[in-house]
Formats: structure tokens, C-alpha cells, sequence
């Protein structure tokens, strides 16, 4: 399902660093709150006989708890992470099969 990067080693066959295959994503602050609940949902991947199927929802209130989530904003950042895990799968569905 994820695979580990290159060490130094790997990289140096090719004349790279670690720091040349950095990248750097930045979140608009809308959208802060909901990707730290979809990075903290990472271990909560349901999974069938055909690779993994989608987050355990029930640990998601413990989680937006834990995270301070305002009770009036799970709606939306429900919303937002089933957006990022439908993205998730879609990936995670095309690295299998290559």
C-alpha cells in the first residue's frame, strides 16, 4: 500500500539527495484542520481482499476530540476527508495495478 523512499545511497546512483526529492504541498488555512484529521486517520484503513476499502468512521468522532475539532465543524470536515480518502483510494487503486 505506501512505499518507503530512497535512502541516500539509492539516490546517490543517480547523482541525487534526500533534499532534491523534497516536496513541499501547501494547504490553504481552510483546509488545515481537515488534513490533519485525514494524516491522523492514516492508521484506520479498513481493507478487503482487494487492497483497502475506506477509513474506519467510527474512530473519526475520537479523533476530531483529540484534535480539538469544534463540535459545529464535523460536518464539514467529515465531508472534506471523505474527499481526501475517495482521492486516496483512486491512487492507492492505480499503484496496484502497475
Amino acid at each position: 500500500m505506501y512505499s518507503s523512499a530512497p535512502d541516500a545511497e539509492s539516490l546517490a546512483i543517480f547523482g541525487l539527495k534526500p533534499e532534491d526529492c523534497q516536496q513541499t504541498v501547501e494547504l490553504w488555512d481552510c483546509n488545515v484542520q481537515s488534513f490533519a484529521v485525514f494524516e491522523a486517520m492514516g492508521t484506520q484503513w479498513r481493507t478487503g481482499m482487494s487492497g483497502p476499502t475506506g477509513l474506519d468512521y467510527q474512530v473519526l468522532p475520537m479523533v476530531m476530540g483529540l484534535l480539538e475539532v469544534d463540535q459545529d465543524q464535523h460536518q464539514a470536515i467529515f465531508a472534506d476527508v471523505r474527499v481526501m480518502e475517495q482521492a486516496a483510494l483512486r491512487t492507492m487503486a492505480d499503484s496496484r495495478d502497475e
